[in-house]
């Protein structure tokens, strides 16, 4: 509140001055017995007029939001207006009668008769008084008009914002039960093997790595280490699976592990190379995940040296849900902000490549 009088007093204040320096230049040109001193109670002598508005011009805001110009009742609305600016230029005329004309630096305008002085600059201001009024009215108007604007951009990028959301929870979800077939469908593997004992670990751990994906369920980004470590619980499952077949190795770096990530987003590209490199080989393969900082990026690579997109096959052009999910995920999530490649190897095997800008995540450690 105190803010707001401050700028209505600061507001008032410049005609006030402006106008009372005008006049004093103006009696000092004329020839008039006008002395340098006296352009303070000239200043005085405006301000005191000029600030019959401060009181005013929250009435007239609240008059401006109350009477609408809206089609329907446009012509009843400015008749408001036009009695109210009236009655404005009356109210302006009678304070300067009262309080301006006694303190006026001009003997001739403070020996006029009250009467006298009261129409003579009723006829002389009123139109200043209509200008005065429409610049509050318009004022009223505009702040209006742009808070409204603001208010509907807000709205609108809140509504974007609630899409992209579910956009991405929808996303996400779809790799549980992805990720949980693929799981189950290898336990079924191994009892009809007959590999119950190896049966029972994967159900043990698939049960741990479903609770841990639903203490994330609600979390569209995490770091890097929590990434890590649901990652780790489910290729214990992988091992149990393949036994020697599949080799893992890590390669991280420190500094990145607090780094900001969206959740499972390195599980079905992980998923993507064993499915890829071991069930195509008969022959051990080795899967390693790399993860650095480079240039104020996070740089993540999964390669494996399996046999890799034979026959001129590409990822790109026969993804499954995990890796088509993936994609979607983080053009939502960075737009054009990242890199997500997918193919063969530089020597042999597959190589995927997921780079975004890093991001730190606070009170990570």
């Amino acid at each position: 509140m105190w803010f707001r009088v401050l700028v209505l007093v600061g507001f008032w204040t410049l005609p006030g001055v402006l106008v009372g320096s005008q006049l004093f230049f103006h009696d000092r040109v004329q020839g008039l017995n006008v002395y340098p001193e006296l352009w303070p109670r000239y200043v005085v002598w405006q301000l005191v007029g000029w600030y019959f508005w401060i009181p005013v011009t929250p009435f007239i805001l609240l008059l401006g939001r109350r009477v609408s110009l809206a089609a329907g009742r446009r012509w009843s609305g400015i008749l408001i207006h036009v009695v109210a600016a009236s009655l404005m230029s009356f109210f302006f005329a009678a304070w300067n009668t009262l309080f301006a004309r006694p303190i006026a630096p001009r003997e001739t305008v403070y020996e006029l008769d009250p009467r006298y002085f009261f129409e003579s600059f009723l006829l002389q201001r009123f139109h200043t008084s209509l200008l005065t009024y429409l610049v509050i009215l318009g004022a009223a108007y505009g702040i209006d008009f742009y808070r409204e604007h603001r208010r509907r951009e807000l709205q609108a990028a809140q509504l974007q914002t609630q899409l992209a959301q579910a956009q991405l929870e929808a996303l996400k979800m779809q790799l549980h039960p992805h990720f949980l077939f693929n799981t189950l469908n290898g336990i079924a593997m191994l009892v009809r093997k007959g590999g119950q004992k190896e049966a029972v670990k994967m159900l043990a751990g698939l049960s741990d790595l479903l609770r841990l994906a639903l203490e994330n369920s609600g979390t569209q980004v995490v770091t890097l280490k929590q990434e890590l470590d649901f990652l780790e619980r489910y290729l214990e499952l992988q091992r149990i699976r393949f036994r020697d077949r599949l080799t893992v190795r890590m390669s991280v770096e420190p500094d990145t592990l607090a780094a900001e990530v969206p959740n499972l987003i390195l599980q079905p590209i992980v998923e993507n190379a064993i499915r890829h490199g071991v069930d195509r080989s008969s022959d051990a393969v080795l899967v390693e995940i790399h993860a650095r900082r480079e240039d104020g990026r996070l740089r993540m690579e999964v390669r494996d040296d399996g046999p890799g997109f034979t026959g001129g096959e590409r990822a790109d052009g026969s993804e499954g849900v995990g890796l088509t999910n993936t994609r979607e995920r983080l053009e939502k999530l960075y737009g054009e902000d990242h890199l997500f490649e997918i193919g063969d190897g530089p020597e042999k095997g597959a190589l995927a490549v997921v780079e975004v800008p890093y991001r730190r995540v606070e009170g990570a450690t």
